[in-house]
């Protein structure tokens, strides 16, 4: 007997459950070789060679070649922002919170992650220190990087992937809005789960869980009360 009121899936016997889960993962197997694909032909694009772009690192004034830090590829998310609020895009700062370990990436693959936004360097460093992000911040406010980019100001955000030969710098890669998640370790666990990520946009069952995109989970405030300055981590 169920013991709450939220609608559950339907109960079958385990070979019935066992059909239904084969037959999904054919769908499943195909998606993977799907995107093996998609990264295959990702791997033979051109790119295109960029000019010198100097952006704003915690140190001061940073040329986009010495972003990469001695690395061959970079990857840049350019995090939405609007200058002097309290809370910046809460989809941009729940993503990039989940981020904490980048130092593999760097030792083993020869790239580095990092954010820029548009927003101004001290305003940007101090909502880094409190919403306990730990990745590397640099503004873009006094360069036409993130315009260029296509995440200018008002824009909304973007992931971009460079490419370094020496000083020159070239991009290789540029995506935004939906399927920038599947960079995200969090919504693919989510997404495993009965009830999903319980957003009202889903295609769930009749009576499934739902709410708004962003009324719950890893906001801003959210993600400040987890990770930020002041808080136990323990």
């Amino acid at each position: 007997m169920s013991t709450t009121q939220t609608p559950l899936p339907p109960v079958v016997d385990a070979d019935a459950w066992r059909r239904e889960l084969d037959a999904l993962r054919v769908r499943e197997k195909a998606a993977t070789r799907e995107l093996d694909a998609i990264a295959a032909q990702r791997r033979r694009l051109p790119m295109v060679e960029l000019p010198e772009y100097t952006l704003e690192g915690p140190e001061g004034p940073v040329r986009l070649a010495d972003v990469f830090d001695g690395h061959s590829q970079l990857i840049v998310y350019n995090h939405m922002w609007s200058d002097g609020n309290e809370w910046q895009c809460p989809g941009c700062t729940g993503f990039t919170s989940q981020f904490t370990r980048l130092d593999v990436i760097e030792r083993y693959y020869d790239a580095r992650f990092v954010i820029v936004t548009n927003g101004p360097i001290e305003e940007a460093l101090a909502y880094r220190t409190k919403v306990g992000n730990t990745m590397a911040w640099y503004s873009s406010a006094g360069s036409p990087f993130g315009a260029d980019m296509d995440a200018g100001p008002g824009e909304g955000f973007g992931v971009n992937v460079f490419l370094r030969d020496g000083d020159t710098v070239y991009r290789t890669w540029h995506t935004n809005g939906r399927g920038t998640e599947r960079l995200s370790y969090l919504q693919g666990l989510v997404d495993l789960l009965p009830y999903g990520r319980q957003e009202e946009w889903e295609d769930s069952p009749e009576g499934w869980p739902q709410h708004p995109t962003y009324a719950q989970g890893m906001g801003s405030k959210e993600v400040a009360a987890l990770y930020g300055e002041g808080h136990d981590h323990a």
